[in-house]
């Protein structure tokens, strides 16, 4: 295809495919597109098995990896001790999320054992993600991502000495020009219809306002879209608007190779594109994930305000990770507060299928749609 991306990620088709699953990455990778790992989990230990699996079954394909360094948290610096941190967390907040819980009939016990590491935080910080980088940029990755915020300077200049190209996750016309400003290579403009961190500008009105806000530059950046593509009806008509290609993420999450929960899964399977909300209760920054009895508690009047990122992983992270084994046990009041980050385009991802035939399906429908997009220039 005659896209820029295609050619500064060395693919055939412009379809970035962000997962936290390896085989996703390598099969669409292996397909044509362009896999992105989530490393924002890993340690740079489990980050290197993992990029070494990659490598080994990719069979030469580019793909690249996705971060997440957020120009605003709480405690940027890393600067609170452990029972600081710990202090930092209102105790009705707790009391809210043990409500929640034990209305849907789940014991609390043992709840809050588990201690704050003195590092807590440290993955997302500049400084605590150079051993990551370490092992990012001792394997043959093509493309960097930071999925909030501007890359810090450092993610820039490494990349630039290994080749690699930066990109960043915009979710504002703001945002874009401080992007630009820093030197990012490739803009990933994710509307409000994406799953995961997201802003409140829809795909269709955000990519022509950033498009038109990069026109002063002097230099050519190219626009991924995001934002509920499922399709690839959708990503040529994101092209159509100047999009150089597509970058999509909850489509993956149904794939056979997903290692997506079944109970999500099939939650997934069977919901509509009204079923998904944004709430600040997962990380303390809005995210859209799919509504459940956990996010209407959030919204609750006298609901106490979701605490700043990362604190709020605090206590909603021993919470959802309580409900997801539950939910796999097959609890009843577990399976229904299950949640995890989905876009709109949910409601159009009703069947199982690999990640390969993903990328075959897209390829197809944008060319139908490019060749009726011709079609209707004709005489």
């Amino acid at each position: 295809m005659k896209s820029e991306v295609c050619e500064m990620l060395g693919v055939e088709f412009p379809l970035c495919a962000f997962s936290h699953c390896r085989d996703v990455v390598v099969e669409v990778s292996k397909a044509g597109g362009f896999g992105v790992l989530g490393a924002v989990g890993h340690t740079p230990e489990s980050l290197a098995i993992e990029l070494d699996w990659i490598d080994e079954h990719i069979d030469g394909k580019p793909y690249g990896i996705d971060l997440i360094v957020p120009t605003s948290m709480s405690d940027k610096k890393g600067e609170y001790t452990a029972e600081e941190i710990e202090a930092r967390v209102p105790p009705e907040h707790r009391r809210h999320v043990e409500q929640i819980l034990a209305s849907n009939g789940i014991d609390t016990a043992g709840l809050w054992d588990h201690q704050v590491d003195q590092d807590f935080g440290n993955n997302m910080r500049e400084e605590g993600i150079a051993a990551t980088m370490d092992v990012a940029f001792s394997h043959p990755i093509k493309m960097i991502v930071n999925a909030l915020g501007v890359p810090p300077q450092s993610m820039i200049d490494r990349a630039r000495e290994h080749g690699v190209v930066v990109g960043a996750l915009t979710g504002a016309r703001e945002h874009a020009i401080k992007h630009a400003d820093a030197g990012v290579d490739i803009l990933i403009v994710a509307g409000t219809e994406a799953g995961g961190h997201c802003g409140e500008v829809s795909t269709l009105v955000l990519v022509p306002e950033v498009l038109e806000s990069l026109r002063e530059y002097d230099r050519n950046i190219p626009v991924l879209a995001a934002g509920g593509i499922v399709t690839g009806k959708q990503m040529a008509a994101c092209m159509a608007m100047g999009a150089e290609g597509a970058w999509t993420g909850s489509v993956w999450l149904t794939t056979a190779e997903a290692e997506t929960a079944p109970v999500i899964k099939e939650k997934f399977l069977s919901a509509s594109s009204r079923q998904t909300v944004r709430s600040r209760s997962r990380t303390g920054k809005y995210t859209r994930q799919l509504r459940s009895p956990w996010t209407d508690a959030w919204q609750l009047e006298g609901a106490p305000e979701p605490l700043p990122m990362p604190l709020q992983g605090l206590i909603s992270g021993p919470a959802l990770a309580r409900i997801d084994k539950l939910a796999e046990a097959g609890d009843p009041g577990a399976k229904k507060l299950a949640t995890y980050w989905v876009g709109q385009g949910v409601g159009l991802m009703n069947t199982t299928v690999s990640a390969r035939a993903v990328v075959f399906e897209f390829m197809s429908e944008f060319a139908e749609a490019s060749e009726r997009l011709g079609g209707i220039m004709e005489d």
